[in-house]
């Protein structure tokens, strides 16, 4: 692992002992942390061990701001260190670059790939934020049908930012390919050892880009 820089990207690189996949994976965090978060932190050591280069990153807002919530008005900014990440990570892994993050970090990772369809192979939504707590009638999916990236949900139980009801209805609005995985415990936050059954579908799901083998 190295400290990685470039503009409106600040983080970590993870370069795997044997390249033997070719992929790559960008992540960033939700609006209440940083990458050195513990899930950040498992995912990436997780993916790396397995042979995935992986960029975890503080977004601009956080760079900008070491606490507190992103600014919405600047989330195109956000959107912006996203790509300039996934461009930093094809200039390594040029065949296969998937994208996501937690919660906020997700949403924008959805929302730039439904603005930019082909930039990622892949998405990794970690908590999706479906709506606001107790905010039902605010949904976060205007974007989805304009999704043509494969993406991976996965939903902790319980989260106030969505069901896996409502979740589960909001990705029949996208037109590709959808998986999800839910947790019976761990909530919005998540507990790092999702790591390892993320890691596991992005192996075996062919339209994740994985060998398509069937999961033991």
């Amino acid at each position: 692992m190295k400290k990685f820089e470039r503009e409106l990207v600040r983080g970590y690189l993870h370069e795997p002992e044997h390249d033997t996949l070719g992929k790559g994976l960008v992540l960033t965090h939700g609006a209440g942390a940083n990458c050195e978060s513990p899930l950040m932190k498992a995912v990436a050591e997780e993916f790396c061990r397995a042979g995935f280069h992986v960029l975890r990153f503080d977004l601009p807002f956080r760079q900008q701001k070491p606490k507190g919530p992103p600014f919405p008005a600047l989330a195109g900014r956000d959107r912006e260190g996203l790509r300039n990440a996934v461009a930093a990570m094809r200039e390594i892994t040029p065949n296969y670059v998937a994208m996501g993050g937690h919660s906020y970090g997700g949403r924008q990772a959805s929302m730039l790939a439904a603005e930019s369809p082909g930039l990622a192979d892949a998405l990794l939504l970690l908590a999706y934020p479906l709506h606001p707590p107790h905010r039902q009638d605010q949904m976060r999916t205007a974007h989805f049908p304009q999704l043509r990236t494969p993406a991976l949900f996965v939903h902790g139980a319980p989260d106030g930012f969505a069901t896996l009801e409502e979740l589960l209805e909001a990705m029949r609005l996208i037109p590709v390919h959808t998986e999800w995985i839910e947790l019976e415990s761990g909530g919005h936050a998540l507990k790092p050892e999702v790591a390892k059954e993320c890691l596991q579908r992005f192996l075996h799901s062919k339209a994740l880009g994985g060998s398509g083998a069937v999961l033991q």
